[in-house]
């Protein structure tokens, strides 16, 4: 429900049943949550909750880019950095302004809401490593050291922590000395906020809000009135405020609210903690229970998922010989969940911990012809040319469309174009040249290094012989197509009056 106890690394054992010789690693995919952070809003003074933690070390130590006009020299847009530190000032008793200040007088280090903490950076980048020694040590996948970061997507949605702690796993995967002394900047691709698809974008796109909100209204009609919720007010009732005096899926703060901060207070320290009761095990299990009723019961809905597009295609900047090989996306807690539900592979019903992730593997199996279009050493999507910007606008490319976007493409992306192929293509109107294309790949996932099935490659014919865990690329692609959007922003304006829920049972990853 909070913090992530990451698994042993796998033995040899285990990685001869996970990674086959028969099949041959092409293409991964990583969606991240961002690590441990501080809660979004402050809650629970009354409690004793401090309003402002003291544990986000990184706004001693900020470097910011400056254009310096003082300097004699024939370059018209001369850069240096500022080295500066971060205060965050708040308002005092009488609306005076005050320097914010931590449990223990700190004034430094101090965490905004929401913010990434040290121990989030230090998860993530612990996330970093794992990848490393998987890929790297483990399956020799990935190169040990780089030149660049060219054959590396890096996508994050604009909310900071999830920025930050994309970085953070990039340096864990590669540390400094593994890169070399003219090693680039990696580019980093982010998207307005307006375009962004890669978390919930109800802000953006109004039929999502609309099905969110009679989600999140049928949760509240089903739980408030339950002897699990009557159970929660004994528990919390205390330090509601007053003017919303009862815990409720819609109280205020929200029931979910109430989880945000019971999360963020038990990865930290002792100095940030609720009362003993806000840690009840039976209460804190009747919380995530309904939280994940309410955020994620309607990601099963195709039209629902549609408009929660989690767009982020293997388009980046850098050399067009290069072939994208190891994405990475920071995301949230709300993408990998919505992932799982949507492939009805959300096992368990719980709430994804800080730094939990999504491998999405695509194989091709040794024994089959290649398609030229697909061949790792041949066109596989490349990326624009370094001079040429990239665009992150364009919500039709989806992360699912972009798995299988460069089969049967060109080998090059023209900047500000869609990503060429069949990506987008739905299955039923492939043409046979095409379907051929996707013979012999195949699509397995690991939830925080757990292998995940999707129920609809179970079917014959769907899955590798005799491990339905590797599901066909035509079987994974035509279950996807179903929640992949033809043109996300017109579908966010439609079926705005239109009721809410489907109006028949539709199982999820078929």
């Amino acid at each position: 429900m909070t913090t992530l106890s990451p698994r042993p690394p796998y033995t040899q054992d285990e990685l001869k049943a996970l990674y086959p010789p028969g099949l041959d690693l092409q293409l991964v995919q990583i969606l991240l949550r961002h690590g441990e952070r501080s809660p979004v809003s402050a809650r629970f003074q009354n409690a004793g909750l401090p309003a402002f933690w003291p544990y986000c070390t990184a706004v001693t130590q900020l470097k910011g880019a400056v254009l310096d006009r003082s300097a004699n020299t024939t370059t018209p847009h001369q850069f240096t950095t500022l080295e500066w530190k971060r205060r965050l000032e708040a308002f005092g008793p009488h609306d005076e302004p005050v320097i914010a200040r931590g449990p223990g007088g700190e004034l430094d280090a101090i965490c905004d809401m929401g913010m990434l903490t040290d121990t989030g950076r230090i998860t993530t980048y612990d996330l970093g490593a794992r990848l490393r020694h998987l890929y790297i040590d483990q399956l020799g996948y990935l190169p040990p050291a780089i030149a660049d970061a060219d054959s590396l997507y890096l996508r994050a949605t604009p909310i900071p922590r999830a920025l930050e702690s994309l970085k953070q796993t990039f340096t864990g995967l590669y540390p400094p000395h593994t890169r070399s002394p003219d090693f680039p900047g990696p580019s980093i691709l982010t998207r307005a906020p307006g375009d962004e698809t890669l978390f919930p974008n109800d802000s953006n796109c109004r039929r999502f809000a609309a099905l969110s909100r009679a989600f999140a209204q049928r949760a509240a009609d089903r739980w408030n009135e339950t002897s699990e919720m009557a159970y929660l007010n004994k528990l919390y009732g205390a330090w509601m405020p007053d003017d919303s005096p009862r815990v409720a899926v819609d109280g205020k703060p929200r029931l979910s609210g109430i989880m945000d901060t019971i999360n963020s207070t038990l990865a930290h320290g002792p100095e940030t903690r609720l009362p003993s009761k806000f840690y009840d095990k039976k209460g804190l299990a009747i919380v995530e229970n309904i939280g994940v009723e309410e955020w994620f019961a309607g990601t099963a809905d195709g039209e629902y998922e549609s408009a929660h597009d989690l767009s982020a295609a293997p388009i980046r900047r850098g050399t067009a010989a290069t072939p994208i090989r190891f994405g990475l996306s920071g995301c949230h807690d709300t993408t990998l969940a919505a992932v799982l539900a949507s492939l009805g592979a959300f096992e368990g019903d719980k709430w994804p911990p800080y730094t939990s992730h999504i491998a999405i593997e695509m194989f091709h199996k040794a024994d089959q012809k290649r398609s030229p279009a697909s061949s790792i050493s041949g066109p596989m999507p490349t990326i624009p040319p370094a001079e040429a910007k990239p665009t992150t606008s364009d919500a039709r490319n989806s992360w699912f469309g972009g798995l299988t976007s460069w089969f049967g493409g060109s080998s090059s992306v023209k900047p500000g174009a869609p990503p060429p192929g069949i990506g987008r293509k739905p299955t039923t109107d492939l043409t046979a040249d095409e379907k051929r294309k996707l013979e012999g790949y195949y699509v397995r996932l690991r939830y925080n290094d757990a292998v995940v099935k999707v129920p609809g490659c179970a079917k014959p014919g769907n899955h590798l012989e005799g491990d339905d865990s590797f599901c066909t690329l035509e079987a994974f692609k035509s279950i996807v197509d179903k929640y992949v959007p033809k043109d996300w922003k017109a579908e966010c304006k439609a079926n705005l009056g239109a009721p809410a829920f489907p109006t028949k049972p539709e199982p999820a990853g078929y």
